[in-house]
C-alpha cells in the first residue's frame, strides 16, 4: 500500500516506511520528529522543473506531463522504490507542499501505482 501525507501531520506508526520526496528539507521540521525513513531527493522533480512549477495550480496539466516524463527518465529511482514497495507492506510518500491536490507526491503516486 501507498500512501501520501504532509510531513507537517502527526506522525503514525500506521505510515510504515516513510519516504520523504522532496529535494529540499522541509522547513521547520527537525529530522526526528519527521520520522523520515529515507530522505529521496533523486525522486524529486528536478530543480528547474520545481521552480517553474512554484505549486501554481494553473501550471498543475504542464507539470504533470513534464514529472511523469522525468520519473519514466530516472528508471533507477523507480525501480528503487519498487523495490521498497516489495520490501515494506505500507509506504508513506512524504512531502511539505501546502496544497495536497497539486503537489509531486499525486503525481508520483499516480505512477507507483502502476508499476
Amino acid at each position: 500500500m501507498i500512501k501520501i501525507k504532509r510531513v507537517y501531520e502527526e506522525y503514525s506508526s500506521e505510515d510504515g516506511f516513510r519516504i520523504l520526496i522532496d529535494r529540499l528539507w522541509p522547513r521547520g521540521v527537525s529530522k526526528s520528529n519527521a520520522h523520515v525513513d529515507l530522505w529521496f531527493k533523486e525522486i524529486a522533480p528536478t530543480e528547474q522543473l520545481r521552480k517553474w512549477f512554484s505549486h501554481d495550480p494553473k501550471k498543475w496539466e504542464s507539470f504533470k506531463k513534464k514529472y511523469i516524463k522525468e520519473l519514466r527518465e530516472n528508471k533507477p529511482s523507480l525501480d528503487k522504490i519498487k523495490s521498497l514497495k516489495k520490501e515494506h507492506k505500507i509506504i508513506t510518500l512524504v512531502f511539505a507542499a501546502k496544497d495536497e491536490q497539486h503537489n509531486n507526491a499525486v503525481v508520483l503516486m499516480g505512477i507507483l501505482r502502476t508499476l
